[in-house]
């Protein structure tokens, strides 16, 4: 019996090591194609905030109010980048981005004072704005002339981050169905060699647990191995990707990345051990003749 236990041992492995390596290409996969989401994800961001609002002052509000206003804004947890814009700053802004013909017809700055700010992604939306746009004019009467944001720009660039987003979770969903499926499937094929080892070992008195244990704790062993690859080769291509598109360094993500790590982990260890266990289970409730 050792010597069939002892057989039998090495002919999983080679199956193990197969497995092994088809359980990371299809963690990679997931791992490319949730990194592909984040990146949708931080783009929409990226365009959001860079969507700058403009609060035009009255031309007769006191300074001190306009301070106090500056202030306010700077105090709420969404707004970012908050500058006052005198007149003076206004007209070296036009004069810069824009012609100065102006000059020859007006000796007067025509520009308004404002406050400009940029605003945190997730309240870029034109129903919030106008909310934001409210709550100022209630709490500062008589300073602001209008309240002023790209409607427009706003809401194509929220409706293509929703678009993506709900495309890409249905991609995720059927790819993460589909890693479910071939990983089981690896395994399956991985265990089937060691079938008549389960079925020794059952015959000879050994307990469900007993047989199960060490099996599991090598799908373990199997899950984060597989893991590990695919989080290396996930990495290795994020680098090689950013090195070749520097524009994709902006949008480089630590926690998002990580996130995704750990969720591969995860995948693969359950999945592994999951699968393994339900191998064995089948393969000590079949008939010793079924098995060839």
């Amino acid at each position: 019996m050792a010597q069939f236990g002892k057989s039998s041992s090495k002919k999983g492995k080679p199956s193990y090591g197969y497995a092994i390596i088809g359980m990371a290409l299809v963690l990679f996969l997931f791992g490319i194609v949730g990194w592909f989401f984040l990146n949708l994800r931080k783009t929409g961001d990226y365009f959001k905030e860079n969507i700058q609002v403009h609060t035009y002052l009255n031309r007769d509000a006191s300074k001190k109010r306009i301070d106090s206003l500056v202030k306010y804004i700077e105090t709420l947890p969404y707004t970012n980048k908050v500058e006052y814009v005198t007149k003076e700053k206004a007209i070296e802004k036009w004069n810069t981005e824009n012609d100065t013909t102006w000059k020859m017809f007006l000796k007067n700055n025509p520009l308004p004072e404002s406050i400009d700010f940029y605003v945190k992604a997730n309240y870029v939306e034109e129903d919030s704005l106008n909310l934001l746009s409210n709550q100022l004019q209630s709490a500062y009467p008589g300073i602001i002339s209008e309240f002023q944001f790209p409607t427009e720009t706003v809401a194509k660039v929220s409706n293509y981050v929703k678009t993506g987003g709900i495309i890409f979770l249905f991609a995720a969903i059927i790819l993460t169905i589909l890693v479910v499926f071939s990983i089981d499937n690896t395994i399956r094929l991985a265990m089937y060699s060691n079938r008549f080892l389960i079925k020794t070992m059952q015959m000879v008195g050994a307990t469900r647990g007993f047989i199960a244990k060490p099996i599991n704790q090598r799908a373990v062993i199997n899950g984060l191995i597989a893991s590990f690859i695919a989080i290396i080769a996930v990495w290795a291509s994020v680098l090689l990707i950013e090195s070749f598109l520097p524009d994709f360094k902006l949008l480089h993500d630590n926690s998002g990345l990580t996130y995704l790590f750990l969720i591969i982990i995860l995948l693969g260890i359950l999945i592994s051990l999951a699968s393994t266990y339900r191998s064995v289970v089948k393969y000590l409730k079949m008939k010793l003749d079924d098995l060839y």
